[in-house]
């Protein structure tokens, strides 16, 4: 299994609603790219001010299935209108396991 794991870090001042549409918008992906295997999309519980804002885990068959959904039109949409405009900060990292 090959993993990608993201943490994003938000404006401060991001409507909870923003927040909620790109959750949401994460979670659906798996619906339409079918590389993915398991997906994890949460939503930092508030507990220290210095953490990220939501967390992205996802599984795939391998590299290949992950380039697929790195790439995945619907994918960078998310990035481009949900993501990218409040961005603070991204980290990540793909591993084997």
């Amino acid at each position: 299994m090959f993993h990608h794991i993201v943490l994003l870090e938000l404006q401060p001042d991001t409507p909870d609603d923003a927040v909620d549409e790109l959750v949401d918008s994460l979670r659906r992906l798996p619906d339409v790219i079918e590389t993915i295997r398991t997906y994890r999309v949460e939503r930092d519980a508030g507990l220290a001010a210095d953490n990220a804002t939501v967390a992205v885990v996802a599984g795939f068959d391998d590299e290949d299935g992950f380039v697929v959904y790195r790439d995945h039109p619907v994918h960078q949409a998310v990035i481009a209108e949900l993501i990218r405009p409040r961005l603070v900060r991204r980290s990540a990292l793909q591993h084997h396991d």
